[in-house]
This record gives C-alpha cells, structure tokens and sequence, in this order.
C-alpha cells in the first residue's frame, strides 16, 4: 500500500470464450472514458520487404468501413460528442484509442471495433494513404531529431527489425499491396492476440458484456511471431550525417534490458538520476555548469527481449566535442554509484510520476492493456511501488556496470560536419 492509500482502483480481468482479453479499471471520480484496442502487431513482424506495412495498416483503418463508409463518419462518431480518436504503431504493438464522454462510452467501443473488424480497403483509399504515409516518412527525415533518432536505431541493432524505422521507406510502403494487408489483417488481427482495456465510471461486467457482444465471435488464428533481436554490435559505432543546421544533434547509446529484466526499476531509478529531470546529473553539469545546451535527457527503452539507453541533446557546432566528453565522463561516473541522497529523491521522484499518471483514464487504459499484451501480466500500482521500494542502493551501480560496456557504445551526430575524424577518439569508456 502507498502512504497515500492505493490510487488505481483493482483492475478486472476476462478473456471472452474468443480468446479476446478484455481489462477495465473503475474510476468513479471521472466522467471521461478511455477505451484502447491494442494488437501485437508493429514493425517487429515485418520482414524487409513488407517494412511499413503496421503501420500503413493502422492508417488504413481510418478510412472507411461498410457500416461508416468514409473517414468523417468514422471521426464525427468520436469527435462529433467532443471526443478524441487516434492511434500509433509502434515495434511490438499496434494501438486504436479513444476517449470520450461517459454518455457516449458505447459508440466509442463500437466505432474502434468496427473499424478493426470491417475495415473496406478500397485500392484507391489505398494509394492515396500511401501518399500521405510519404509525406510523413519525409517529414521525419526533413526533422535533424527524428533522423538522429532513426540513427541511433540503426547503430544500436543493425541490420534487423528492431533497428529500422517503424514507419518503413518510401519505396518499402510503395511497394506493399492490398493482399499483404488482408494477410495482416486474417494473421496479427486475430482474438487471442487482442487486448481492449478501458477505464472509467464503469462496471467490468458491462463492458465485458458489451465487448462479448461486439467481439464475441472474432476470428482466432496463429499470429506470427516477431522477429528476435540480434546482438550484431561489436565495438564503439559512430555515424555522422552532415546538414547545415544552426544546432548539432546528438544521441548517444547503449544496449539496454528487456522489459521483464529484473534489473529494470533500479535502471529506472538510475536514469532519473543521471537525466531524467532538470534536477539530473546530466541537466546540472551539460546545462547549468556549461550552458552546452538548452536541454538534455537520458532515459530507457524496454522490449521484449532487448531494450536500449540513450542520452539526447542539442548543441553549438562549435562546442560538439566538448559535450560529448562531458556526457561520456558522466556515464563513466554511473559505475561508481550514486549518493543517498540521490537515490532517495529518485524514488519520490519516479514514485510521484506514477501516482499521478493514474489520475487520468487514458493513462491508466495504457498501462493495464500495454501490460497484458506486452508481458502477459498486470502489476497494479502499489506492486509497482513496491518493487522501486525494493532496490536497493547498490544495484544502480551493479546494472550500470552490467549496461555501460565501449563495445555497445553508439554515437549519431546530425550537424554541418563533412567527417567523423574528429569524434572517433571520444568514443572510449
């Protein structure tokens, strides 16, 4: 139990006789519900050839379906009552969200499922989409921080799904065709690869019943598996790309811990630490001391059998060196520990996030759907505090020093350089 009591209420669960899990969480206090349908599907699943397809897919279901036959009647259905519909694709899931007034709870549920169950998949929604879909991969490689962050992929799990961008490339979304996507569709979308979980004023029966009746009869199959990770990094890996930018961006990584590592909260806690707030290690000494930066911030990524930690950040040309050294010096100083006092705030600092994340209904549909899909168990919050209050102080440095290893050491740049001779030698621990 939290010193303030249990904030999440008890989540409930069903599996329907389809093989569709359904989670709810009570939450009297709200008058908004927030409804997610979530896939194991995303780019994980996709081989080279198919890249982009998840998500050109999760486009596509916004386009129409025979009961909502255009996009504006798929969106008023939602947006019509002031609610919010939207969607994102990600490595290992596929999501379909909304909320939406508690009156108009059902017509939330039934548009997502209907969406999901009777897409229409018209050659020329198709294609149009497919444009749209251009348009957003050029964007991200117009964005020096979205490039950066695709290099950093790349660098960090080469030649393999988990590195590629989730988007795909013009060419590889191009070349995807209608019968690949209603592949998808009859192989991920299917009962026991479906999670729905909502949150608000209401019952887990009636929306169990509610789902039951809309999803009672979905089709079950066997969804391919994602593709595993591969650890191909050996040795320090840097990649320059030049643009003239008023700013060079920076990202630096390293191999990180699966999301059901137990190390996985005190690398948490470490991260709070060293960037996680502008109260880090990382703000103090690259911002406050330096000025190298407006800003600056480090965290982890989890996957199912992998993860990653990387530090990001903005800087003078001029200065680029400069700030790379400090930001290796200070991942250095993580092996050694980190001070009581340290340790003690980041629990109340990461503990506070989490409560208060629960007082919103999206969040709280997020985290018991993300769980259920992605880990095949749910830890209500208290059990989540209780695992932070477990670590002990000395396992930061333990899964520092596990982590913190030159031959997993990556560097992107993104700025006016025409050669990477210059940060080649910053690249040891």
């Amino acid at each position: 139990m939290t010193e303030a009591g249990s904030i999440q209420p008890p989540f409930e669960r069903t599996v329907l006789d389809s093989g569709v899990r359904v989670l709810t969480s009570t939450m009297p206090h709200t008058g908004a519900v927030s409804i997610q349908l979530l896939f194991g599907a995303g780019s994980r699943y996709e081989t080279d050839e198919l890249a982009g397809s998840s998500h050109l897919f999760e486009h596509l279901l916004f386009k129409g379906t025979t009961k909502r036959p255009t996009p504006r009647e798929i969106s008023e259905t939602i947006e019509g009552v002031g609610g919010i519909l939207n969607a994102y694709t990600d490595r290992e899931a596929t999501g379909y969200w909304c909320k939406i007034a508690l009156p108009n709870y059902h017509d939330g549920l039934d548009v997502l499922i209907d969406m999901v169950r009777n897409p229409l998949f018209r050659e020329e929604d198709i294609e149009k989409e497919k444009k749209v879909v251009f348009e957003e991969i050029r964007a991200t490689h117009d964005s020096p921080e979205g490039t950066v962050d695709m290099m950093m992929d790349d660098l960090l799990f080469p030649n393999q799904p988990l590195g590629r961008d989730i988007a795909g490339s013009v060419e590889s979304v191009g070349a995807v065709s209608t019968e690949s996507l209603k592949k998808y569709l009859r192989t991920q979308y299917v009962a026991s690869n479906t999670v729905i979980s909502v949150a608000g004023a209401l019952s887990h029966d009636r929306v169990a019943a509610d789902v039951a009746e809309l999803m009672g009869d979905f089709h079950d199959g066997t969804p391919a598996p994602l593709f595993p990770f591969i650890d191909n990094l050996s040795g320090p890996s840097l990649r320059v790309q030049h643009r003239e930018t008023e700013q060079v961006h920076l990202s630096l990584g390293l191999h990180g811990i699966s999301a059901d590592d137990d190390d996985r909260y005190a690398l948490r806690l470490l991260s709070t630490i060293f960037g996680g707030s502008m109260s880090s290690r990382l703000f103090e000494e690259v911002r406050e001391k330096r000025g190298l930066a407006y800003s600056i911030h480090a965290g982890p990524a989890h996957y199912k059998d992998s993860g990653s930690f990387q530090i990001s950040s903005g800087v003078d040309p001029a200065r680029a060196t400069e700030a790379i050294k400090v930001v290796i010096d200070e991942v250095v100083k993580l092996r050694k520990g980190v001070t009581k006092d340290e340790f003690e705030k980041s629990k109340k600092l990461t503990k506070g996030r989490i409560l208060m994340r629960m007082e919103e209904s999206r969040s709280v549909a997020g985290s018991i759907g993300s769980q259920e899909l992605l880990l095949g168990e749910v830890k209500s919050v208290d059990e989540v505090i209780a695992e932070y209050d477990a670590v002990d102080i000395d396992q930061l440095a333990a899964v520092a020093n596990r982590l913190i290893d030159e031959n997993k050491l990556v560097l992107a740049i993104v700025g006016p350089f025409d050669s990477d001779e210059d940060f080649k030698p910053l690249l040891t621990l």
